[in-house]
């Protein structure tokens, strides 16, 4: 049984990555029926939090059938991490995350994220002063180091552990990498084969098959899967590992009209939990995920990236459906 702390995650758990205007309360909650054992909140300023900033406040938003979650936090001053920890707790999830592997450029600069792999010091000290912070587990998401010449997470997880987190995620990628590349996982299997390491190591970096994921499981044996954005348009992966791992058997796709329902709730939902312009405009970046391998579906993608309400979203999907359903392509798409 893998914990963190006291959380009970199961053998071998998959846990959504934290994914900026990807990973919120409506596409979680279908990741969750899918079989996902943890999830993780969009990343959230440390700074936009102590200033109330709505965005940042927005995304403390979690709700009981998302549950195990973690609050995932960055940020690069001691006393605004130690100010947001105590923020996050108030909201109650399980877990404080701590990102330092956004590679993003406006992140980096600021030296959050993962620019602090350049100062790997201020790095524990800063978890350490988010550890005494909080009485909730704090875990961390990072990369295997800036570049290719200061790959020390060997290092960094034996120090990170030392002062309290009880779990890391790691990205198979340097930050030079960003998300090009194969994502490379040895460095991850020596964490795991350090008899020090005592506290769960998830694996992360280009799990897109249920074949991969039990192949990494087996190669590297890490405790569990992070995985991110394989689940864009495809909340069923974690459905599909999980009965891969248990069978060994490849369940079939998801049929259009399962897709078709799970993008109408997806829609509605997220309508519903951020407004009706924010939560059309950051949609658009699922659909082609969604209805990736339908004939034609460019120009349906074309519209449903200019729609601008639910209710003509739900009827050009309905018409899309109906358009498949009446050729013989759909026999041979799916």
């Amino acid at each position: 049984m893998v914990k963190i702390a006291n959380i009970e995650l199961g053998n071998f758990p998959l846990l959504l990555a934290p994914m900026e205007d990807v990973s919120d309360p409506p596409f979680r909650f279908l990741c969750k029926e899918q079989g996902c054992d943890m999830m993780y909140t969009e990343f959230i300023s440390v700074e936009g939090l102590i200033r109330d900033a709505d965005k940042s406040l927005q995304k403390l938003d979690i709700y009981k059938k998302e549950r195990p979650i973690g609050i995932q936090i960055f940020g690069a001053e001691l006393d605004s991490m130690m100010r947001a920890a105590e923020i996050v707790e108030e909201a109650q999830p399980e877990v404080i995350d701590i990102n330092y592997g956004c590679p993003v450029k406006k992140v980096v600069c600021k030296m959050a994220g993962a620019g602090i792999l350049q100062d790997i010091d201020k790095m524990v000290k800063l978890t350490e002063a988010v550890v005494k912070s909080t009485s909730l587990p704090v875990t961390v998401k990072t990369r295997l180091g800036w570049d290719e010449k200061t790959l020390f997470i060997e290092e960094v997880t034996e120090r990170l552990q030392d002062v309290g987190i009880r779990a890391i995620s790691i990205h198979g990628r340097t930050r030079k990498q960003m998300y090009k590349g194969e994502a490379d996982w040895s460095l991850i299997g020596k964490i795991k084969e350090n008899p020090r390491i005592h506290i769960p190591v998830f694996g992360n970096g280009d799990i897109d098959s249920p074949q991969k994921a039990v192949e990494y499981k087996n190669r590297y044996g890490v405790d569990g899967l992070m995985i991110g954005r394989a689940s864009i348009g495809n909340p069923w992966i974690f459905r599909d590992i999980k009965h891969f791992v248990k069978t060994g058997e490849l369940l079939p796709p998801p049929t259009l009209e399962e897709k078709v329902e799970v993008v109408k709730r997806h829609i509605l939902h997220s309508v519903e939990w951020k407004g009706p312009q924010l939560g059309i405009l950051e949609m658009r970046r699922h659909y082609g995920q969604y209805f990736r391998g339908l004939p034609g579906i460019k120009q349906w993608r074309s519209q449903l990236v200019t729609a601008d309400t639910s209710e003509s979203l739900l009827e050009i999907i309905d018409c899309m459906q109906q358009a498949y359903l009446q050729t013989e392509e759909l026999q041979t798409a799916w």
